[in-house]
């Protein structure tokens, strides 16, 4: 996708869209607030940064060839989501007292397996492309991701306040848990379903 006005409507659409790392992130800015949050959005773009370029340059094109590996890559991811969504549960509400609900670790490797990379590597960046532009594609993507993510935080305060005026804070870190669940079993049981 070389356009420059498609490139940046397509991975808005996909950043915007919810799933496990936005999920992390308006969880964090729900527990935390924005502030704390923020360092997330480093952990964010290194872990895109390194899954996108794996696969844009490396895996995509083996996996093209070997349909095994991705399916064993969507394993992988499943079960790391739901590790992650368990988790998340059982700690609940007794996090909110440490303020400590959501790690950089956690933010990075969920990026790092998130399913939207392969949509980035192999639909949106224009790796194949001519004339070497694929890296300012890469940095142009990069400042697009810090302003969703920083969107996603805020959000997530905003939810939170409300849920905390409400006496529902120790229901925020249990919606997040069933939020990066479901997508887990998306994952899991989606080839089942073909």
């Amino acid at each position: 996708m070389e356009d420059p006005i498609l490139f940046v409507l397509a991975v808005l659409t996909v950043l915007g869209t919810p799933g496990p790392t936005n999920t992390l992130l308006a969880t964090s800015g729900a527990t935390v607030g924005v502030r704390r949050s923020l360092p997330l959005i480093a952990a964010e773009a290194s872990g895109y940064s390194i899954s996108i370029l794996a696969l844009g340059l490396v895996l995509g094109p083996a996996m093209a060839g070997a349909p095994l590996l991705a399916a064993a890559l969507r394993i992988a991811v499943g079960l790391y989501l739901l590790f992650l969504a368990l988790r998340l549960w059982r700690r609940g509400g007794a996090v909110l007292a440490t303020g400590a609900m959501v790690t950089p670790r956690q933010v990075f490797v969920t990026t790092l397996l998130n399913p939207k990379a392969i949509v980035f590597a192999l639909g949106i960046l224009p790796f194949g492309a001519g004339g070497g532009v694929w890296p300012f594609y890469m940095l142009g993507f990069l400042a697009l991701l810090v302003s969703a993510a920083t969107a996603w935080i805020m959000a997530g305060a905003i939810l939170g306040g409300a849920a905390g005026r409400q006496g529902w804070s120790g229901a925020v870190p249990r919606v997040g848990a069933a939020a990066v669940g479901s997508f887990a079993v998306l994952l899991l049981v989606s080839p089942l379903l073909r």
